[in-house]
């Protein structure tokens, strides 16, 4: 569950999801099919499918996407990879969902990068049996580095974009 020190985690946006179910980062089409089990991690609304859902397996490149939005340039450390998403628009994570796909006993690894899009670092994470709270120190002590701008939390196993993680951002205060 995220608290008020936790930063929340970040779904893809929409504008973007309407892009990737049509063409993907990797120039490819989206094809959607119905997933037969359930349990692929969605990107869309941070949650894991169900079976039946019709969901789509597409290239994703979150580094780049931020990019484009913040001004940086990736250099080098732009990549893409494959993300589940939802065959059609969803309602998006729910408010109170906290830091998505905990899976106890899971790996993780958290990329750290700075405001250029240039990676400061990351870490592989054991999730034992506190997930939120395995990741909710690595989030805390990546943001104790004011250099820090983003971090990206991706699975061991396959490599896998997660979620992203972005410094809050406060506005400034009001001169009277």
């Amino acid at each position: 569950m995220t608290t008020p020190t936790t930063p929340a985690a970040l779904p893809i946006g929409p504008s973007a999801l309407a892009g990737l179910r049509r063409i993907d980062d990797a120039g490819r089409p989206c094809l959607p099919y119905e997933d037969p089990e359930g349990g692929a991690p969605l990107r869309c609304c941070l949650r894991r499918s169900r079976a039946g859902e019709r969901v789509a397996l597409v290239s994703y490149a979150p580094l780049r996407r931020w990019a484009a939005l913040s001004g940086a340039d990736p250099g080098a450390y732009d990549e893409q990879g494959p993300v589940f998403v939802h065959a059609d628009a969803c309602a998006g994570p729910r408010e109170d969902a906290g830091l998505p796909f905990g899976t106890p006993g899971a790996l993780r690894a958290a990329r750290r990068y700075d405001a250029g899009g240039r990676i400061l670092g990351g870490r592989m994470l054991s999730l034992g049996e506190d997930p939120d709270g395995v990741v909710g120190r690595e989030l805390a002590e990546a943001f104790a580095d004011p250099e820090v701008a983003l971090v990206h939390v991706r699975a061991v196993e396959y490599g896998c974009f997660l979620y992203e993680v972005r410094r809050e951002v406060r506005p400034a205060p009001r001169r009277p």
